[in-house]
């Protein structure tokens, strides 16, 4: 593992962002200004069974991160703790969307400052219009037909909808067999 010098203005945003949401857009542009640089990291996390190929997710994030001039949209395979260290980032940014979700990213700083004890954690919370929206929410709401038009980036909802349009005639074509 190559280990670069840690740089306190260079942060990483990691995530499987299956699919990327307004509320995680929103995140990135907050923290954008904070930083020289942003990171999104976006995890292959095959054990989650993603619905987009990680090639599609990093994709998908560079099309609704495109006006954040200092923000790159890098995938990963590894521990975070070995990418966070492998590009020289001295900040992890996690989003906190409720209350709920602090004890959980709570014991992950915890776990990250024990693994990479040279980087922080850097909590960011979304625009109130944005707090109760989850890549699963907006998945199923596609899935089911719904309007994600007011959750997602126009190139994602329309990469869902031909996801979602594939599936379902695959699995029609499977019933008339």
């Amino acid at each position: 593992m190559n280990k670069a010098p840690v740089n306190k203005r260079l942060a990483v945003y990691p995530g499987t962002f299956d699919p990327i949401t307004n509320g995680h857009a929103d995140l990135v542009s907050r923290a954008a200004p904070l930083f020289e640089r942003v990171v999104v990291a976006v995890a292959e996390s095959s054990g989650k069974g993603p619905g987009f190929s990680l090639d599609e997710r990093i994709t998908l994030a560079r099309l609704a991160l495109a006006d954040l001039p200092n923000v790159e949209v890098r995938g990963f395979n590894t521990l975070l703790a070995n990418f966070v260290t492998e590009v020289g980032a001295g900040v992890i940014i996690r989003g906190l969307r409720a209350v709920s979700d602090f004890e959980y990213e709570f014991q992950l700083a915890s776990m990250n400052r024990h693994l990479i004890p040279q980087a922080e954690t850097l909590f960011l919370t979304p625009a109130e219009q944005y707090s109760f929206i989850s890549s699963s929410l907006v998945r199923e709401i596609g899935r089911l037909g719904g309007d994600i038009s007011g959750f997602v980036h126009p190139a994602v909802q329309q990469a869902m909808r031909q996801r979602w349009r594939s599936t379902i005639s695959k699995s029609e074509g499977d019933t008339h067999a």
